[in-house]
């Protein structure tokens, strides 16, 4: 403190400090209370009222359908509320070569949690998935569009293969030759060469 500032000047000086750092700390307070207020108005509340059904699930517009058979891309499919089959059947691809187009009525609403099975022309009524999974007109075993069931009938093939077969098109994508199951574990050249005549792509 020089010798011409007044003890009087140098309160003033610090009461003025400490109202400066008041008037930070409830700014900063305001700012808080701001930012809780918007987030509030722009999260919808997930509380349900007593009585009250379940809060909406953030999927309700969507909804599941599971397509297979003589489809490009057989599989779980999340479709718009309101899909129709012609939807689905697009969202796996389109129909695969000898798909029965005839069979199935592309113009009808998809339900959550159905499956969609297209069969190939000729097929059996009935025949489901087995009537799809082989190649039209020589009984070979697609393995882009079997299911385990059908791959277990294959020689030295058992459950556990047949998991690992779908397991492996489900993780890579569709096989795009016969000569793809050696990516499978498990499966070697002598194994390969008991299917290379009994299934196809």
């Amino acid at each position: 403190m020089t010798s011409e500032e007044s003890p009087t000047r140098v309160s003033a000086r610090r009461r003025l400090g400490v109202g400066a750092a008041i008037v930070l700390v409830l700014a900063s307070l305001a700012v808080t209370v701001a930012i809780g207020v918007v987030r509030g108005a722009v999260t919808p509340s997930e509380a349900v009222a007593p009585g009250a059904g379940p809060a909406p699930s953030p999927t309700a517009s969507r909804l599941y359908v599971d397509v297979a058979g003589a489809v490009r891309v057989p599989g779980l499919y999340a479709l718009p509320a309101g899909a129709r089959l012609v939807d689905a059947v697009a969202a796996a691809g389109g129909f695969a070569q000898g798909a029965d187009r005839q069979a199935v009525n592309l113009a009808r609403p998809v339900s959550d949690g159905e499956q969609i099975l297209v069969s190939v022309v000729g097929a059996a009524p009935g025949t489901g998935l087995a009537g799809a999974t082989a190649a039209p007109g020589d009984g070979r075993v697609n393995l882009n569009t079997a299911d385990e069931a059908a791959l277990d009938t294959l020689p030295r093939i058992g459950p556990a293969m047949a998991k690992r077969i779908v397991q492996w098109r489900d993780d890579n994508g569709r096989f795009t030759s016969v000569e793809d199951l050696l990516a499978v574990p498990g499966i070697g050249d002598k194994m390969l060469d008991a299917l290379r005549e009994l299934v196809t792509v």
